[in-house]
């Protein structure tokens, strides 16, 4: 790693529960489109180090698909490794992911987090965390420079977002074209998150953004 280079940490929560199967195709082609893209800002961003997590959750448990990894070691998702069933533990996935992605931050460093939540369903089967104690985890996460975003279907989905306290919500249709449509938007949106990033000082992380989806807010002093 270069001595001077802002540190992102990006984590994906990916619902794996049961009713992701009419979409299980689209949602791994989009999410080894998702991984090529933070490769690509990389290599474009040659001031950022970025670091991967790839969390899987139904209610049978979760799966660390890819955890803090560099983007020369990650890996494309596959029908072996995303295989969905069961419930949607949503609460006990964003809790257990966020507790275990804070132990791997430098010492004396506050990097840039990006968090981002696809589902396409609500929550129905936690048992470990509320959503009031989900709630609020993120707003404390927020004030020390994390961004949280909610991609769903199926359900209400700027309500759910905002009943945990995230801002940013996206909606898709589950059918192959909503999910390439989605993926799509999301990957331009982190883009310009990442175009924000490098307009900042060394060390120095993007406040919490509620605007990660408005392209215009996105590109600011890009």
């Amino acid at each position: 790693m270069k001595e001077k280079q802002h540190q992102v940490y990006n984590l994906i929560i990916l619902d794996e529960s049961g009713s992701m199967e009419s979409i299980k195709n689209p949602t791994i082609r989009g999410f080894n489109e998702l991984v090529q893209t933070i490769q690509e800002i990389e290599r474009k961003f040659s001031d950022q180090k970025h670091f991967t997590s790839l969390v899987t959750f139904n209610s049978s448990g979760r799966k660390q698909v890819l955890w803090n990894m560099g983007t020369d070691k990650l890996k494309p998702l596959s029908n072996d490794t995303y295989q969905p069933g069961f419930g949607t533990p949503l609460y006990d996935a964003i809790g257990h992911s966020v507790i275990q992605l804070e132990k791997c931050f430098p010492r004396n460093i506050t990097p840039n987090v990006l968090v981002t939540i696809l589902t396409d369903g609500e929550e129905n089967a936690s048992h470990e965390f509320s959503g009031p104690q989900i709630k609020a985890m993120i707003e404390k996460l927020k004030k020390n420079s994390w961004t949280f975003t909610y991609i769903g279907a199926n359900h209400d989905v700027e309500a759910a977002a905002q009943n945990i306290s995230i801002g940013n919500s996206l909606s898709y249709s589950p059918d192959f074209n909503g999910v390439e449509k989605m993926f799509s938007k999301e990957m331009n949106a982190r883009m310009n998150f990442c175009k924000v990033i490098s307009s900042e000082k060394m060390g120095v992380p993007l406040d919490s953004n509620d605007n990660y989806f408005n392209d215009d807010a996105a590109e600011k002093d890009a």
